[in-house]
């Protein structure tokens, strides 16, 4: 299999989506994975929905940044315009079967529940747990999911200590799995 590697975009911006769990190993859990946007360009992925996505992800963008799923679709007008950039189920189900298929670096995340579901909405927005044998709601705002990126950011520093995540390696049998490393994070405090 020949070995490709797509121009990474030099805003060195990331996607973060969460996804139906799967199990690389027993007992590992990966809920929401983090690509480097350029992958959106990779042609294993629906076009041109993907690039419209990828130019919608980095457009001002600092580099570095990890852009969750949620946050684009806040951006746009809470998802209804959506339509007009692309569908962004297939492209996401494009990308994780790039992941899967070891076609492209990513970084497989096992994030705990409140921590997806800070990820899975608006920066502004709050999340609230019910915890039924205290009987007591703890609610986990804006602050409870920036800490949640920066800790993301963190496992992303050293997962790409020495080779940043590409966006189309297309790996030999046996290659690299750097997609398959795990990270459990814990519930903000």
């Amino acid at each position: 299999m020949p070995h490709h590697r797509f121009e990474q975009s030099t805003s060195g911006v990331y996607l973060l989506f969460a996804h139906e769990a799967y199990y690389p190993t027993p007992g590992q859990e990966i809920n929401t994975s983090l690509v480097a946007a350029a992958t959106l360009l990779h042609p294993r992925v629906r076009q041109p929905d993907g690039t419209r996505i990828h130019e919608r992800l980095t457009r001002g963008r600092r580099p570095g940044e990890i852009v969750p799923l949620a946050t684009l679709t806040h951006e746009l007008d809470g998802g209804r315009l959506w339509p007009q950039v692309g569908d962004w189920q297939a492209v996401t189900a494009d990308l994780l079967q790039l992941i899967h298929d070891h076609a492209c670096d990513a970084l497989g995340l096992g994030l705990s529940p409140i921590a997806r579901a800070l990820v899975c909405t608006s920066s502004h927005s709050e999340v609230r747990a019910y915890d039924p044998t205290t009987e007591c709601e703890q609610v986990f705002g804006p602050a409870d999911r920036i800490e949640v990126l920066v800790e993301i950011g963190r496992q992303l520093a050293r997962a790409e200590a020495g080779r940043p995540l590409g966006p189309g390696d297309i790996l030999p049998p046996g290659g690299d799995t750097a997609g398959d490393e795990i990270f459990y994070l814990p519930h903000p405090q």
